[in-house]
């Protein structure tokens, strides 16, 4: 049995944005990949939907230029052929403050010859926003 795209791409993220080793993610790409980061685009340049193999290396050095993963957790993993899902708590710093940031995310991967082809990711943002901020966000009541 061979290994699952999901744990080749995981270990190369990971190397990429910690290391800024991104000629190890590259092959990893299908020159056409779809990647969407949904979240506040104004907070977080990042975020947002990028096409091809060059604009989703540049936006995961962007997203290195701006945070250092400390440890990452799995909570829950499923596996198909050539799929993959997973919600995942992630212990963040953000480089330019020096704050921990802890968030929970979900990402949708789709993989074709051991390549990924379309990738989602769903972020806990109004968590996130409120850890980067340093305070609550004051929410109208409600009846």
């Amino acid at each position: 049995m061979t290994e699952h795209s999901l744990w080749r791409f995981s270990r190369a993220l990971h190397r990429a944005l910690n290391e800024r080793q991104f000629e190890v993610l590259a092959p990893l790409l299908d020159d056409d990949v779809d990647w969407r980061m949904y979240g506040p685009i104004d907070l977080f340049p990042f975020f947002g939907q990028r096409r091809g193999k060059l604009e989703v290396l540049d936006v995961c050095r962007q997203v290195a230029d701006n945070i250092r993963v400390h440890r990452f957790d799995r909570e829950a993993v499923m596996l198909g052929v050539d799929t993959a899902a997973s919600m995942i708590r992630y212990s963040l710093t953000a480089l330019d403050s020096n704050k921990p940031i802890s968030l929970r995310l979900a990402h949708f991967a789709q993989f074709k010859a051991e390549r990924l082809v379309s990738m989602r990711v769903v972020i806990d943002t109004f968590d996130m926003v409120e850890q980067v901020l340093g305070h609550p966000i004051e929410l109208p009541q409600t009846a």
